[in-house]
């Protein structure tokens, strides 16, 4: 069983930054691929950024390609997801998720058994 906390979340003007970060609990933390999905309101659920094992294998969706970075620190069971250049349209709810049974950064939240809680991130324009 994995825990999940995100944190990091608040409000932003269009074009800065947060760091979001997800502290896990367990030790086997560096098995698990971890990933970010975002939700607005009145919107599905969708993928936002994946790391699997290795902070080198990562995979983002197009819509924040260039402007957010995923990494993971093992040692602290944290992966963090820096986003610059903020946009109005990043504004959701964002959750961190893990997945024990891939290597690869999924992009599919089916993929992924254990999710957190949730942080908001409002973008005002």
């Amino acid at each position: 069983q994995v825990q999940l906390v995100e944190s990091g979340g608040g409000v932003v003007q269009a074009g800065g930054s947060l760091r979001l970060s997800c502290a896990a609990s367990g030790r086997t933390f560096s098995r698990y691929s971890m990933g970010w999905f975002r939700q607005a309101p009145g919107k599905e659920r969708e993928f936002v950024a994946a790391c699997g094992w290795s902070s080198g294998s990562t995979n983002y969706a197009d819509s924040v390609k260039g402007r957010f970075t995923i990494s993971r620190n093992n040692a602290k069971n944290t992966v963090y997801l820096q986003m610059n250049s903020l946009k109005p349209e990043d504004t959701a709810v964002y959750y961190c998720a893990a997945s024990p049974r891939t290597v690869v950064p999924e992009s599919t939240a089916d993929e992924y058994d254990y999710w957190g809680q949730g942080t908001q991130v409002t973008v005002s324009s």
